[in-house]
């Protein structure tokens, strides 16, 4: 995560997350509610340190339904207690209301008439507790969220977009660059410390060329890296054809990590004047997404201000609006230094990025302070915005 705070002239209060699964609450916030008709059935869940994929193949199999025939608008943390709603065809609301499975309850369903599908939600309730700090923390977060409140929040990508590596950028950049043999080599190579020995043993045989020793080292689990070594072997180091067995949907999560990063860096470059719009800024209207040229920036300003639009940064891709003026320039320069283009952005292989805008800060609705055995901190954001962000505000924490 960026150490640069929009509140750098405010200490942070330090302190930890997630040392219990309780202190991280997320409550899903649905964008509407079931019909009550229909041959879908609308379901919330309460789970407990459990991802969404796990908990959604835990359902089906209870269920005796495909995994594919379960829908959900979003992924939720597994270190938290998380309460998200999902959709299932053809199942009567009785029948999933009487699952039975551990650290999984259903509180409620209902039918509809559509599956529910990606993005369908409004945004996310959060409830957290930052432990290791004393009530005096109170005061210096309550002098944060006035400006957060004022300014918004830089609307970064938090680091779980970044893979537990840390190297989906990096991946995603050699996607965009159509580096194969690049590609393969941080794929398969690099010892990592939030990786286990084993895995880390198997990185490293690679790195010395030792392919076969590696392959008998890389767990049965890591299905796309084994595939990629042993065609890698098989055609005796044909690193094109060990790119061709990564899945495009791999690839295409990786070049959408890249270009997070990207944005992320344009963010930080606007830093000081996220909440200003200047004539050439492509700005984003609140709430809703449509998105429009500043002419004059003493007309729209004063709307800045208010927090009825907001300036933007780019999701660079080959169908992305550029903005001009200095906004325009320091994109320009972003996506320059890595010696790409736009259209660089269209992969081939299925791979299209057509890019677009994202708000460079957001505004966190009810938010409140107070303190029990840690800080704890309850606010809403839309959805595609990180309590990350929030976080790194509050305890500063490289």
């Amino acid at each position: 995560m960026s150490e640069r705070y929009l509140t750098k002239d405010l200490p942070g209060i330090g302190g930890t997350i997630k040392e219990r699964v309780e202190d991280f609450l997320v409550e899903e916030i649905p964008l509407y509610t079931p019909s009550g008709m229909g041959q879908h059935t609308f379901f919330e869940i309460r789970k407990e340190g459990i991802p969404t994929f796990h908990a959604v193949r835990l359902i089906a199999r209870a269920l005796a339904v495909p995994p594919g025939r379960i829908g959900y608008a979003g992924l939720k943390d597994a270190q938290a207690v998380t309460s998200q709603v999902l959709s299932v065809e053809g199942v009567h609301p009785d029948v999933v209301t009487a699952l039975d499975l551990p650290n999984i309850r259903v509180t409620w369903a209902e039918r509809h008439n559509k599956r529910l599908k990606i993005g369908h939600l409004r945004g996310n309730r959060f409830t957290i507790r930052v432990r290791g700090v004393d009530e005096q923390a109170l005061a210096p977060c309550q002098a944060i969220l006035q400006v957060l409140e004022r300014r918004g929040v830089p609307n970064r990508y938090g680091p779980q977009r970044f893979g537990q590596r840390g190297d989906s950028a990096r991946l995603g950049r050699a996607v965009v660059r159509r580096d194969a043999e690049g590609f393969i080599h941080a794929f398969l190579g690099g010892p990592h410390p939030n990786e286990s020995e084993g895995v880390g043993s198997a990185r490293a045989r690679h790195d010395a060329g030792d392919w076969e020793a590696a392959l008998g080292m890389f767990p049965g689990n890591m299905v796309d890296e084994r595939r990629a070594l042993q065609a890698l072997i098989r055609s005796r180091g044909d690193f094109q054809r060990a790119y061709r067995t990564v899945p495009k949907r791999l690839k295409t999560f990786l070049v959408s990590a890249f270009q997070s990063a990207l944005f992320n860096q344009v963010l930080d470059a606007r830093l000081e004047t996220l909440d200003c719009v200047y004539a050439g800024d492509l700005a984003m209207k609140h709430p809703g997404r449509s998105v429009f040229r500043v002419e004059d920036e003493a007309v729209e300003q004063p709307r800045a201000s208010r927090f009825e639009i907001s300036p933007t940064g780019p999701v660079f891709g080959f169908k992305m609006m550029q903005a001009l003026g200095r906004q325009g320039e320091l994109e320009a320069e972003i996506l320059g230094a890595e010696d790409l283009a736009l259209e660089d952005f269209r992969v081939g292989d299925g791979i299209k990025a057509r890019g677009g805008r994202r708000a460079l800060r957001f505004q966190m609705t009810d938010p409140d302070l107070w303190y029990d055995d840690g800080v704890m901190l309850r606010f809403e954001l839309p959805k595609g915005c990180y309590a990350t962000a929030v976080l790194a505000e509050f305890m500063k924490v490289s």
